[in-house]
């Protein structure tokens, strides 16, 4: 069962991260006019490339939520993280880009990071925290720290606007995947009746939503360099924390344990950003956006 976890959560790191070029790509082209804005969907679901990069991000999604409903959202979510290895072998594919120190430095550090949490952390289920306050503590942390990020965002240059947004949206992204857990666990317990009467799989579609307008408002104002590494960052280290905080997942806590956890997250996010800031991501943005950025707050 692990080997299938494994391939459903690369097989959806996979996707996600040429879908993100895609929409990126689209985005940029989008007018600044519907900035944070549901008109934005509308706006780019005209554009081909948009809407295969969506494809892609759906399908990444049903194998994420195939890899979670058989696997723990702490193994799963570092695994998910390695979407940007595959959005720079794109980028670097169109760019013609050598990797370079950096790149190479930031790929071993990704992969070297997650495999030394896993290993170390050893993650494994348990039952789902039944303390309603832990869980809507947990939930109104994700929310909370996403709503001030997104109304910051308003008040900054398009450089940290990008990554604000971008963090939110992973913040975001990683509550969402622990409900999904949640709702396939209910669904495989007791069935539709249970799923749709739960309020779990309503939240994730509401997350999905709000997400995919804070990714998208990202993607439009600054290059994919700015916003891809602080999403890819946010998302794994949310769903850790909900995984944990209430859905029961257990690590290993010895001193030993916690160091390499620890060292792990910290290569994982270092290796994000090395190679998030590779000459070979993506960096145009719209002429919309440059003159936007030269406004005044």
């Amino acid at each position: 069962m692990t080997v299938l976890v494994f391939i459903y959560a690369v097989g959806a790191a996979c996707c996600l991260g040429v879908g993100f070029v895609f929409q990126q790509n689209a985005a940029q082209r989008a007018p600044m006019s519907d900035f944070l804005s549901p008109r934005l969907l509308l706006d780019l679901i005209r554009m081909p490339r948009w809407v295969a990069g969506i494809a892609l991000m759906i399908a990444g999604m049903v194998l994420g939520a195939l890899a979670l409903a058989w696997g723990e959202v702490s193994l799963v979510e570092p695994l998910l993280a390695t979407n940007l290895l595959f959005a720079m072998a794109l980028s670097r594919w169109q760019t013609r880009q050598p990797l370079g120190w950096a790149g190479w430095g930031g790929l071993w550090l990704l992969a070297g990071g997650v495999t030394a949490f896993i290993v170390a952390g050893q993650p494994r289920g348990g039952d789902t925290v039944a303390s309603p306050l832990r869980h809507w503590l947990i939930i109104g942390l994700m929310l909370g720290c996403a709503l001030l990020m997104t109304l910051a965002a308003k008040r900054v240059r398009m450089s940290a606007e990008a990554a604000l947004l971008a963090v939110a949206a992973g913040l975001l992204y990683g509550l969402q995947d622990a409900l999904t857990r949640v709702s396939s666990e209910r669904l495989s317990d007791g069935g539709w009746p249970a799923l749709i009467t739960g309020w779990q799989p309503y939240g994730v579609l509401v997350l999905g939503i709000t997400s995919l307008v804070l990714v998208q408002s990202a993607f439009e104002t600054a290059p994919l360099r700015l916003s891809l590494p602080a999403l890819t960052a946010a998302q794994p280290l949310a769903g850790i924390v909900c995984g944990v905080g209430f859905l029961g997942d257990r690590l290993r806590m010895t001193a030993g344990a916690l160091a390499w956890e620890a060292a792990g997250i910290a290569a994982i996010v270092i290796g994000i950003v090395l190679i998030g800031r590779h000459p070979a991501m993506p960096t145009g943005t719209s002429q919309a956006g440059r003159v936007r950025d030269l406004q005044p707050r």
